[in-house]
């Protein structure tokens, strides 16, 4: 019957059997003579002894299972014999070791486990650790977690702090090996110790001894040089945070720009629909759209992307250079994107240099005591009602050819002395030379009618789609003799809109009312009160309640009508009147 110890293993109580114990004995022994390097010997026994009992944990099945020789012999199996991990300087040359690694290399295998990186954090060390995990460098990793923060309007930072939380630190030197992916030999553990001891060691030799001593002698250490160590770290906070600012502007501006411009580059790859008809309705660079949304990519998108990189810069230490080719590069895309636009920007705008005009004038059978309506009409095929918005959209007539609609027009009443009325239309459009514009504006289709005392305009008006958009707009201006009387109807309410400049007598809020027309004004025959309207859109009451009315009577043989002369602020205006069987 054996007898059975009990030990304490990095913490952990096993139990054993007396020959398992003695065997684990001289195994220890024998790694203590195998390390060559007296220093950090102690750490290092206690990493091996850690990850013996991390071993020993997977064997057993349970905590009063003891563990015989067989158990023991797995565990030195995948840590190595002390003579197969003769630990010298030579395993930090650059040559390979001159012992044979093929039995390590064929029962030390490790599995990988996720730790946080805490001696390369930035934050917690989340990053870093993924980095060892998923074999890429920790800057992408760092990136990726701000781009997903971004798409997931933050949720992704409730996630790294779950990490955070969930994740251990790698504080030993076995749990670094397994963050890693190295395995977790004695050869392993005392590399890594010396990695660290080394480094240690350098940061302690370069210090300046001498700088301290005297700092400490003279009393340097003083509370103006911790307030201002105190403020120095603020300003590296700020300048971090600044530099967060600056990747979240650039990434979120380039994603963007990918996107749109990904998808507005090639709608001339997938078909020719309503976006790309309006993108040729105003290009007039007749440039392929996919080199336009390259070029702008390029002038918007580096600068932004140096944004980034500026950003990283400020967020990362020692963070590598694109190189000195990759920033010629990107400084003459940008500026061949930037002349490249300027070119179409000018083709662009020479387009639009001159401005073409013709004008028509026609007479109306309107005279002085005449009453005239207006009223807008819409034509059903393009749409049932017709109101300015100063729109342009592209029809198919009944051909079923594309055209240009456009109820851009602006409507204008005047008052003339004359005794009969006119219309005058003014078709305007804009073009690379002169002639070109006129031509345009020649092409503007527009119609109106007089029909049973009504004048009937087209609230809209077309043009051939291959004329393109070019600023085309009709201006309408009516002038209805003095003495006449005007009725607009409600729908051309927003094609009167006009400021004082256009010296407009029809003014909004008067559709409906019967005017009547004087010098530079109206008078509102229906209204509630007599209301004037002068041409600076304001309402004259000056002449309502006390004004002189001087009725003459005159004959004439051929109207058989009584005209009355009404006398008003000095304007004298004609009504005819029928005769009446009591004149």
């Amino acid at each position: 019957m054996k007898k059975t110890v009990n030990i304490n293993l990095a913490g952990t109580f096993f139990h054993i059997d007396e020959d398992a114990f003695g065997k684990l004995s001289r195994y220890l022994d024998a790694i203590k003579k195998s390390l060559s390097d007296p220093q950090g010997k102690d750490e290092i026994i206690r990493d091996i002894e850690a990850r013996i009992s991390e071993l020993f944990s997977e064997k057993i099945e349970s905590t009063s299972q003891v563990i015989s020789i067989k158990e023991l012999d797995e565990v030195i199996t995948v840590m190595g014999q002390p003579e197969d991990y003769r630990v010298d300087e030579e395993i930090f040359e650059d040559t390979p070791p001159s012992y044979t690694s093929s039995r390590r290399d064929r029962t030390t295998t490790s599995h990988q486990q996720l730790f946080r990186d805490v001696d390369n954090k930035f934050i917690s060390g989340v990053s870093s650790g993924l980095s060892h995990y998923l074999k890429i460098d920790a800057i992408w990793v760092r990136l990726l977690w701000i781009l997903l923060t971004i798409l997931t309007s933050g949720t992704f930072i409730i996630i790294y702090i779950l990490f955070w939380i969930l994740v251990p630190a790698a504080l030993t030197t076995s749990e670094k090996l397994k963050m890693s992916g190295e395995a977790v030999t004695i050869s392993n553990i005392e590399k890594k110790f010396k990695e660290g001891y080394d480094t240690v060691a350098d940061r302690v030799k370069n210090a300046d001894y001498d700088k301290f001593g005297q700092k400490v002698g003279n009393g340097a250490v003083t509370f103006v040089e911790t307030l201002g160590n105190i403020l120095l770290t603020i300003l590296k906070i700020f300048v971090k945070f600044f530099g967060i600012i600056l990747i979240l502007i650039g990434l979120s501006v380039l994603i963007s720009l990918i996107i749109s411009l990904f998808t507005l580059g090639t709608i001339d790859l997938w078909g020719t629909g309503e976006v790309l008809d309006y993108i040729n309705l105003v290009d007039t660079s007749n440039s392929p759209i996919w080199l336009v949304s390259l070029l702008a990519f390029l002038a918007v998108g580096i600068p932004f992307f140096v944004i980034f990189i500026l950003g990283l810069k400020l967020l990362v230490t020692n963070l590598k250079s694109i190189g000195t080719k990759a920033k010629i590069i990107l400084l003459v895309l940008w500026v061949a994107s930037l002349v490249g636009l300027g070119i179409l920007g000018v083709r662009q705008a020479t387009e639009k240099a001159y401005n073409g005009e013709v004008i028509t004038e026609e007479k109306l059978p309107v005279r002085t005591g005449d009453t005239v309506r207006i009223a807008m009409r819409a034509n059903t095929q393009y749409d049932v009602y017709v109101s300015k918005n100063g729109g342009v959209e592209i029809k198919y007539d009944e051909n079923d050819q594309k055209i240009i609609y456009s109820n851009d027009i602006r409507l204008i009443v005047k008052s003339t002395t004359d005794s009969v009325a006119k219309i005058i239309i003014d078709k305007n459009a804009e073009g690379n030379s002169f002639l070109n514009a006129k031509k345009r504006a020649e092409a503007i289709e527009y119609n109106y009618a007089f029909e049973n005392e009504t004048l009937f305009l087209d609230g809209y008006f077309l043009t051939n789609f291959e004329n393109k958009y070019r600023d085309q707009e009709i201006e309408i201006t009516l002038f209805l003799p003095e003495g006449s009387i005007l009725v607009a109807e409600d729908n051309t309410y927003s094609y009167h809109r006009n400021d004082s400049r256009h010296n407009d007598i029809l003014h909004n809020g008067m559709e409906g009312k019967s005017l009547l027309i004087l010098k530079n004004k109206t008078q509102c025959l229906d209204c509630p009160e007599d209301q004037i309207m002068d041409d600076s859109n304001e309402m004259d009451t000056s002449a309502t309640g006390d004004w002189k009315q001087d009725v003459e009577k005159e004959f004439t043989d051929d109207t058989q009508t009584e005209i009355k002369v009404i006398k008003v602020d000095s304007v004298k205006t004609s009504i005819p009147v029928k005769v009446t069987d009591s004149i």
